[in-house]
């Protein structure tokens, strides 16, 4: 069996997460055995002094018999942090193109930006 069919093999089903420099890929692959389990991927792009660039990458594996405490888990510990520290990006605050906005208009926009940065994961399709 070459290379590519045993890439064709693996990758059984893919998802992307673009996320300004990161990317996330989800990707059920397959274990000798035929069995199925999920690579978390996330790619994060550097660029270096003289204009090249490279990415650096790391990836967790997650088997079917973690699926439902680690599903419980990711969703308890996301949870946690939007009910202590809400929906807004802190860091974007110190990015040098900041702006404040009115009082009138952050309400609206911060409703649009939690549904524009928020993606629905759901691990029960896996």
């Amino acid at each position: 069996m070459n290379s590519n069919d045993m890439m064709e093999k693996e990758e059984i089903f893919s998802k992307v997460l673009r996320a300004g420099r990161r990317t996330y890929f989800f990707d059920v692959r397959a274990t000798k055995a035929e069995d199925y389990y999920l690579t978390i991927t996330e790619s994060k792009k550097f660029t270096n002094d003289d204009g090249s660039f490279h990415y650096k990458k790391h990836k967790i594996y997650i088997y079917k018999e973690d699926f439902s405490e680690f599903k419980d888990i990711l969703t308890e510990m996301t949870e946690y942090i939007i009910d202590e520290k809400g929906d807004e990006v802190i860091s974007e605050r110190h990015q040098k193109d900041f702006k404040k906005e009115s009082d009138s208009d952050e309400d609206s926009s911060i409703s649009d930006k939690s549904v524009e940065s928020f993606t629905d994961i759901d691990f029960d399709d896996i």
